[in-house]
């Protein structure tokens, strides 16, 4: 049986974030926890048959998981039963982790925090609307340097309106001087029906140019691989030994049961399912979650390229073969290859260096290259 995780999204966040277009649900206050601990336990009743034995990562997101107790953290543990020696992640934003959070969530069976800081910048911080202060942010970060967890992460945002490379070196300045043992960039996206999208749609969110964000993108990976933290997918870098195992499950075709509002899976027979994304929708179901069915080959082809050729390993032309029927025309990825985009190295189709910074672009020209593999 080929390992397999758990992704569980939980929703709550203290306010929306204007670039954030996820499943959530703001709230100030403590986070109703129990009808939702008993709808997820609904949810693996159903799901876990398809899922044999024990999963070996578990990845609480959402959302905000730090807005969970550590109580409701070991009841979602305990529920799952990952084997011993999982990773067990969750994410966790700076005003959340105090000592009693993270103490707790240890004592609970988080092995990895991955904390939301975006920026350490404060017109950045108040762009992006933040809930946390500076203060906050550059505690929690020495505080999770301190804890004797396995691994932890930092997460960064960049081309954010306004940013310079200066302050982008500056946050890499702050980050890096923690020694974090994984961090993860995101050059920021303008979604549908977020803030930021109706802002841009009245023209009071500036764009940031494409050459700008080429230019920060390069000087993260430039530093961070300075700094002993090399790229290991598009937006990840890490320490040796310290890859997010969950997160690399995707991006290697592992399957994953997607557990909560708004969640997706991907079942070892090759089923999906994507729930609904509404908490009391999903809450209120006597069987919390959507119909899982396999896709059709063509989709089926474009999924494992979009996950594979995202990260270092890219994807197997045999398993592209043998799980779809269907291959990438020889004479596109030979383009790809000649342009610098793409490597064509040992049956795998890898990014290039030139290719990380244009993934969507070479995922989408092989897409629209598949083609029947006889």
């Amino acid at each position: 049986m080929t390992p397999w995780g758990v992704y569980v999204h939980v929703p709550w966040c203290r306010a929306r974030c204007p670039y954030c277009a996820f499943a959530i649900v703001p709230e100030a206050g403590p986070a109703p926890w129990r009808p939702y601990v008993a709808a997820l336990s609904r949810e693996w009743a159903r799901r876990a048959p398809a899922f044999p034995g024990r999963p070996d990562t578990l990845f609480l997101g959402g959302g905000t998981p730090s807005r969970l107790p550590p109580a409701a953290i070991a009841e979602i543990i305990s529920l799952v039963r990952p084997v011993p020696g999982a990773e067990i992640s969750a994410e966790a934003n700076p005003d959340d982790l105090d000592d009693a959070w993270l103490h707790g969530a240890m004592h609970a069976g988080v092995t990895r925090v991955s904390l939301g800081v975006q920026t350490l910048q404060t017109a950045a911080a108040r762009r992006l609307g933040r809930a946390h202060t500076l203060a906050q942010a550059s505690t929690a970060i020495a505080r999770l340097a301190a804890a004797p967890l396995a691994s932890w992460s930092v997460d960064l945002i960049f081309a954010v309106p306004g940013q310079t490379l200066a302050h982008l070196d500056a946050d890499l300045d702050a980050i890096l001087s923690a020694n974090p043992p994984h961090v993860a960039t995101y050059g920021l996206t303008i979604e549908p029906g977020t803030a930021f999208a109706r802002a841009t749609a009245r023209g009071s969110l500036p764009a940031v140019a494409d050459t700008r964000w080429r230019e920060m993108y390069d000087r993260i990976v430039a530093r961070l691989a300075e700094a002993g933290l090399p790229r290991y997918e598009v937006s990840n870098f890490a320490r040796p030994g310290h890859r997010c195992r969950h997160n690399e499950g995707y991006w290697t075709d592992r399957p994953y049961a997607g557990l909560g509002p708004g969640a997706h899976g991907y079942a070892p027979d090759g089923a999906r399912w994507s729930n609904a994304a509404p908490l009391s929708a999903w809450q209120a179901a006597d069987e919390p979650g959507g119909t899982a069915a396999s896709p059709l080959p063509r989709q089926a082809a474009i999924d494992l390229l979009v996950s594979g050729v995202r990260g270092l390993d890219g994807v197997s032309t045999a398993r592209l073969a043998s799980r779809t029927g269907l291959r990438c025309d020889p004479d596109v990825v030979a383009l790809l290859v000649a342009g610098g985009a793409l490597q064509d190295r040992a049956s795998h189709l890898t990014l290039a260096p030139g290719g990380y910074p244009i993934c969507d672009a070479v995922v989408a020209r092989l897409a629209g290259a598949l083609q029947p593999a006889q």
